[in-house]
């Protein structure tokens, strides 16, 4: 239940929520807390466009389960599972799953792990890239099968780099893509609003992407590095706030350790309310 001193944060505050996937769930944690809410989503996730690659990738874990399965994120295996459903392959992919070694980036797969009846077998020492490849160094994978979900459709050079001179072999997969969510105008209107906007709250890294490619589109960077320069910028997690950073943007709040929603909403009322 939300706390007075989180009501008096919010009071009459404007906050922007470009989540898409769990807008409601977002905005509702706010609302409810007191503050108004400007719901502008900037991107969608769709199953990967081509299922012959996919399926085909399911096909070789359940035929050999690999030595490891870096997973990525909850979104990632979530799809996995549904095109191993629509291939009839679901029961064999999760048995499969279950005599393999998972690397987990962070809670989010744990956690979809979790809901099909599976626990990582190892954390990565921090939810990013760097983590995991920290954490792969401390591991024996010569000549070994290493499946690897990714995020979205991106490669990740670094990753491919630290499996390439581990001497491991890699396997990779991509079941979902970012696609763009709300019409270019709105997130123009985002962009001049900021600076009337009390805070805005960002949970991925695309989300940040796709704003300032809408706004170098539209020679509006200059006016969005303003913006958020007055308004207070929150981060749901460190990949969030290091693409925020790279953009040459002061992220204000993230959560100490856990990089979910709630712990979003709770840092934001303290910095709020201070």
């Amino acid at each position: 239940m939300p706390t007075t001193t989180q009501r008096a944060a919010f009071a009459g505050r404007l906050v922007a929520v470009p989540e898409t996937r769990q807008l409601d769930v977002l905005a509702n944690l706010f609302e409810s807390r007191g503050a108004e809410v400007l719901r502008c989503p900037l991107v969608a996730i769709e199953d990967a466009p081509e299922a012959a690659p996919i399926t085909a990738w399911i096909e070789r874990i359940i035929a050999a389960p690999p030595a490891l399965f870096v997973l990525y994120t909850g979104e990632g295996l979530e799809r996995l599972l549904g095109f191993a459903e629509r291939a009839g392959l679901r029961e064999r992919f999760v048995a499969a799953l279950a005599q393999t070694r998972t690397l987990c980036r962070g809670p989010k797969p744990k956690r979809a792990l979790k809901r099909i009846g599976l626990k990582a077998g190892v954390d990565a020492h921090a939810p990013t890239t760097a983590g995991v490849i920290e954490t792969l160094e401390t591991l024996n994978l010569a000549q070994q099968r290493v499946a690897v979900q990714l995020y979205g459709d991106q490669r990740i050079p670094e990753l491919e780099a630290c499996l390439e001179q581990l001497d491991a072999r890699a396997d990779f997969v991509a079941p979902y893509i970012y696609a763009s969510k709300t019409d270019e105008q709105r997130v123009v209107d985002l962009i001049t609003r900021l600076e009337k906007i009390d805070a805005i709250t960002f949970t991925s890294k695309s989300q940040v992407e796709r704003l300032f490619k809408v706004a170098d589109k539209h020679d509006l960077r200059p006016q969005l590095t303003r913006g958020l320069t007055q308004t207070c910028v929150a981060a749901v997690g460190p990949v969030v706030a290091a693409t925020l950073e790279s953009n040459g943007v002061s992220v204000d709040v993230m959560p100490d350790e856990s990089f979910f929603m709630k712990p979003l909403v709770t840092a934001l009322a303290t910095r709020l309310g201070a």
